[in-house]
């Protein structure tokens, strides 16, 4: 069975133009059975270099993902998800969202923010060394994970090598072990997972997040809830080396499964 998309983004994010129907067609063509979308909710996201404020119009978003839902009913499985920024100094505006809203099968716990920046731009990492920018980036993670219990999956672990001056040759997984440890603890004990996420390897990374050593931690500390995403935000990118890539490491590190999501419950499906 072909592996299931669960971070996907359309126009309903500032950063994509892409349409609901040609993500689902893509997704079709390639023969998967299910689907997430996932789109972008960044509370007190700066307005960027180029004009994004990553606010979900959600009401809107809900509706035009349930049409879609009974328009293809007899063909894909298509759940409800949100890419939902966290940061722990806004704590109370993500748990009246999150409070609002009982629709979503699924939400990603992202960190795009570490107070106030973002570090896919190059500001973030100005006037210190790159280790201090990441293990800012870490510790900001298990701030969050400390402080709320109301997602699926944290996603994209390592985020910010990504942009990292230097490239991923700036991350060591023995520098930042510790938090790491701290983090994944979290995040099992509270009965949430972590996402494959193979955007980076479009991105030129040669590893799809989190890194092998972080997946490896994760499973080796009892993680057993894990999905699998493209995070594309164009549809060329759906399922982006699924079967190549994500089935093989998930494998290779011993797990037996991955989960798909229906209302705020993982559905565990045989590798």
């Amino acid at each position: 069975m072909k592996l299931c998309d669960h971070h996907l983004h359309s126009e309903f994010s500032d950063d994509s133009e892409t349409e609901l129907t040609d993500i689902v067609e893509q997704a079709l063509h390639l023969g998967m059975s299910e689907i997430c979308i996932t789109d972008h909710h960044d509370i007190d996201y700066p307005k960027d270099e180029e004009g994004h404020t990553f606010l979900l119009d959600t009401d809107r978003y809900i509706s035009a993902v349930r049409k879609l839902q009974e328009q293809y009913k007899n063909k894909l499985t298509i759940r409800l998800g949100v890419e939902l920024g966290l940061m722990s100094h806004i704590a109370d505006k993500i748990i009246a969202y999150t409070d609002k809203y009982h629709d979503f099968d699924f939400i990603i716990g992202s960190s795009h923010l570490v107070y106030g920046k973002d570090p896919y731009y190059p500001a973030y990492y100005e006037g210190r060394s790159e280790k201090e920018a990441l293990l800012e980036y870490f510790e900001s993670i298990l701030a969050n994970v400390q402080t709320f219990d109301n997602y699926s999956i944290y996603g994209h672990l390592d985020y910010a090598v990504r942009y990292c001056p230097s490239g991923e040759s700036a991350f060591r997984f023995s520098d930042y072990a510790d938090v790491f440890e701290a983090i994944l603890k979290t995040i099992i004990e509270h009965g949430k997972g972590i996402e494959i996420n193979t955007g980076s390897l479009y991105k030129n990374m040669t590893y799809a997040h989190p890194h092998p050593s972080i997946l490896k931690l994760y499973k080796e500390l009892g993680g057993e809830i894990i999905t699998v995403g493209s995070d594309a935000h164009i549809p060329k990118y759906i399922g982006y080396d699924f079967e190549t890539y994500a089935r093989d490491i998930l494998t290779a590190t011993g797990f037996r499964y991955y989960c798909t999501f229906e209302q705020m419950k993982p559905v565990f499906h045989k590798l």
